[in-house]
């Protein structure tokens, strides 16, 4: 720390008491200076020699009176005792904690070079100028002790020029930086073990965000200021001041690493969260951080205006977002468990962006510029509706979620592809799951969001087991497994009789998400359990032949050419066979129950007549059994 010594005659000041000051020295005091509750008791001369203030304070006095009141000096008693002390020649010595309040309260007793050549003003301006100015630690002390010392540390610009010091020194170039800071050495990359620390003979490579740790420990006015500053310069990229963002709400806010503000003043704890959203660049730090910063808006209970901005930045990451980041707690008051319209909104501000950018080529180079040039690529599409999927999943444990809700966010990335349907199949699951009771026509939208033929091999085998499923649905997924077995094994589509195909979507070759023109009761009809284990043999069949034909061709692919094509197709034949059987037995089973509307009668498999005997077994419905 810097420091500099005035006067150099000892120091004669003595204490009577908590409240009374003296100058020991046989010249009797002519003047008593009272400086808020404590009494000065001085001599006239070294004073008025120095201080204008005080020669109109004594000027304008009674004349029987050798007594003035000074309430409203900046620093106080121990300021004025500085300034006295240095009238009287006496040995004073000026650091960073107790400058401001000196050169606040030279200010008031006025001082100057006018009054005297070398006066106190001047001298606190110089050792300001040469050292704390230039000093990085001593800047920040300085500019901390200016806050209680307002305005006058403002009217004197002492701190004006701590912030522009500090902001300085903060964007200057790390290869010029020389001076001690604070830093975490676990962020510092280790070099051949040798040790990293910023004392003097210690070379080390200065990271950019050096001086973050540092600027903690200032109140939020005042760092708001210096990251303006720090802005305003332009030296400094965006994640670096996001850096130092988040390492000041950590450090400010209790709780907030972990999600959850604890404690601490509510309005100040609001100020600081909308003060920092504001100051966020753009892109400037993971979506991780942003959304911590949502929680926290949330339970502060910020502006409309903060938590619309920070929605807006978050939309524009959420391809970085995990699922538990989305989890955001609903007061207790409120019916749902997680916060989910908020959710949507997110959602929706990602997919406006990527409809603006598909409608204008110039935004999308725009957020390219700001963000990762990969911000609307497939890749960031493919992840949001994945991160949808298991956000879902997770909500749907919700009893009180409502079905249009589950459907609307569904809906929101049901354009952006994505290989595999299987989080969106274990989400509807899960919502079947906690919710038994919805109607048919919730049944049918939710269900009518997956597409079967984007089911895993292993999602197939689970959906055809599970009784929480419509029929339609388990149909569809029992016929595109044998869609993707016929087409692996290289014969075409199974040819199924019309009233089977009147289950698939769009005459078993549409989008499962097609309207359909049947009733709504085959949504609701359940297979018998007969029905599901020849259902399940048929699937293990297929997977079984197809895996055979993989090992088959490894171990004979330059023999037994022809008798493998004959074996092949033998069993392909007999797959298809037993999957007409199979969806005849089905529908022979909708007949029974009065679900098969009179247009479609005449299309009913020929094959039920011939099995009667078969399907009279399988009268009795049972549940299907749920391996989730």
């Amino acid at each position: 720390m810097k420091f500099m010594k005035l006067g150099s005659k000892p120091d004669f000041f003595q204490t009577d008491g908590d409240n009374i000051r003296y100058v020991a020295t046989e010249l009797a005091t002519d003047l008593v200076v009272n400086v808020g509750d404590v009494k000065f008791y001085l001599h006239k001369f070294p004073l008025l020699s120095k201080s204008a203030r005080l020669q109109k304070l004594v000027a304008t006095t009674n004349e029987n009176s050798d007594e003035i009141h000074i309430h409203d000096i900046p620093g106080g008693p121990a300021a004025f005792e500085i300034c006295a002390k240095f009238c009287y020649g006496m040995t004073v010595t000026l650091n960073a904690y107790n400058v401001v309040a000196t050169r606040c309260a030279a200010e008031y007793l006025e001082m100057y070079e006018t009054v005297e050549k070398g006066n106190l003003v001047y001298k606190v301006e110089v050792f300001l100028n040469s050292s704390i100015f230039r000093s990085w630690k001593d800047s920040i002390i300085v500019l901390q002790t200016t806050r209680s010392l307002l305005p006058w540390s403002e009217e004197v610009k002492v701190v004006s020029h701590c912030l522009d010091s500090i902001a300085s020194k903060a964007s200057i170039d790390t290869s010029k930086v020389e001076w001690s800071y604070t830093y975490n050495l676990k962020k510092l990359p280790s070099d051949n073990g040798n040790e990293h620390w910023n004392g003097v003979g210690k070379q080390q490579v200065v990271p950019k965000d050096w001086w973050v740790e540092d600027l903690c420990g200032l109140q939020l006015d005042l760092y708001k200021r210096v990251i303006n500053i720090i802005k305003t310069k332009g030296k400094l990229s965006g994640d670096v001041i996001g850096e130092a963002l988040k390492a000041y709400s950590t450090r400010r806010l209790s709780g907030f690493s972990k999600g959850m503000i604890q404690g601490g003043d509510v309005i100040k704890n609001r100020s600081l969260v909308e003060t920092v959203i504001h100051l966020l660049p753009a892109g400037s730090v993971p979506c991780s951080f942003l959304l911590k910063l949502l929680k926290a808006a949330i339970s502060l209970e910020c502006g409309e205006m903060e938590k619309s901005e920070l929605i807006s930045k978050i939309g524009q990451q959420l391809d970085e977002a995990t699922v538990s980041d989305l989890l955001i707690q609903a007061p207790t008051e409120e019916a749902l468990m997680y916060e989910v319209d908020i959710v949507q909104n997110l959602i929706e501000e990602f997919v406006t962006l990527d409809r603006s950018a598909q409608t204008d080529p110039s935004m999308e180079a725009e957020f390219q510029e700001i963000r990762s040039p990969r911000f609307l690529s497939d890749t960031s599409k493919v992840k949001v509706a994945k991160l949808v999927d298991g956000y879902l999943t997770e909500v749907s444990r919700d009893p009180n979620l409502p079905a249009s809700k589950f459907v609307r966010l569904a809906e929101m990335v049901s354009n952006f592809s994505r290989p595999t349907h299987d989080g969106l199949y274990r989400a509807i699951d899960m919502y079947l799951k906690e919710h038994p009771g919805i109607s048919k026509s919730e049944r049918k939208r939710i269900c009518k969001l997956m597409d079967c033929r984007k089911l895993s091999t292993d999602a197939c085998m689970h959906a055809v087991q599970n009784e929480r499923l419509p029929l339609r649905v388990v149909v569809q997924v029992l016929f595109f497994e044998q869609i993707r077995a016929s087409a692996s094994g290289g014969n075409s589509t199974p040819d199924l009789q019309g009233s089977i195909r009147a289950l698939l979507p769009g005459g078993s070759h549409g989008s499962s998400r097609s309207t359909t023109t049947n009733t709504e009761e085959d949504w609701d009809a359940v297979p018998t359990a007969e029905e599901i284990k020849a259902l399940k043999g048929e699937l293990a069949t297929l997977r079984l032949g197809d895996a055979n034909r993989g090992v088959g061709n490894d171990r004979n692919a330059n023999h037994g050419a022809t008798n493998n094509s004959e074996k092949v197709a033998a069993s392909k034949m007999k797959g298809l066979l037993m999957s007409k059987k199979i969806f005849s037995k089905l529908w022979s089973s909708k007949e029974r129950n009065g679900e098969i509307t009179s247009s479609n009668t005449s299309e009913s498999p020929g094959s039920t007549s011939t099995n009667a005997e078969e399907t009279k077994s399988t009268r009795s419905r049972s549940r299907r059994h749920s391996v989730s």
